[in-house]
C-alpha cells in the first residue's frame, strides 16, 4: 500500500472530521499551511491531521484559537512534533487548565442551588446582582467566575 504524503482538503476534511471552511480558516489564522499545486488547490502534508486533531481538543477545553495559535508556534519547524514536543506543550496549558476546572466546578455547584429552586432573588444565589455593582469587576458573569459581592470596592452581602 502506497500512502500519499499530501491529502486534499477533502482526504483532511473526511479523516479529521472538520469541515473544508474549516480547514481554510484555520489556514488564514496560521493554525495549519498546504502547499498549493500548478491548479491552486491545497495539499497537505499527513501531519496535518495531527495538528487539526489538536486544535479541535484544545478548542473543546475552551482555548481560544490564539491560544492555540501561540501553542502551536511553539512546535518546530520542518520537522513533525515529537512526543516530547506535544508534551512540553500540554504542559504549558496544566495551569490554565486547572483554573477552567475551578471557575466550571464552581459554576456547577453554585447553579445547583439557584437552578434546582428555580429562583433568581435568593440572597445566596450567584446570578443576583442588584444594581449591576458586579460591573465594576469587568464583563460577563463576574459572581459565576470566581468574583464576589466582597470585591466590589465598598461593597459587600
Amino acid at each position: 500500500m502506497v500512502v500519499e504524503r499530501y491529502l486534499t482538503i477533502g482526504d483532511v476534511a473526511r479523516r479529521s472530521g472538520v469541515a473544508p471552511s474549516a480547514l481554510r480558516f484555520y489556514e488564514e489564522r496560521g493554525l495549519i499551511a498546504a502547499r498549493r499545486t500548478g491548479g491552486n488547490q491545497r495539499r497537505y502534508e499527513r501531519t496535518t491531521l495531527r495538528r487539526v486533531a489538536f486544535i479541535r481538543t484544545a478548542s473543546r477545553l475552551g482555548l481560544t484559537l490564539e491560544q492555540i495559535g501561540d501553542a502551536l508556534a511553539t512546535l518546530p519547524d520542518g520537522r513533525t512534533p515529537t512526543a516530547a514536543d506535544w508534551r512540553l506543550l500540554s504542559q504549558s496549558w496544566r495551569s490554565l487548565l486547572d483554573e477552567r476546572i475551578a471557575v466550571l466546578e464552581r459554576l456547577r455547584d453554585d447553579l445547583d442551588s439557584c437552578v434546582g429552586c428555580g429562583c433568581l432573588s435568593l440572597d445566596r444565589c450567584a446570578l443576583q446582582n442588584p444594581d449591576d455593582r458586579a460591573a465594576a469587576l469587568g464583563p460577563g458573569p463576574r459572581y459565576l467566575e470566581g468574583d464576589s459581592p466582597s470585591d466590589v470596592v465598598g461593597e459587600g452581602r
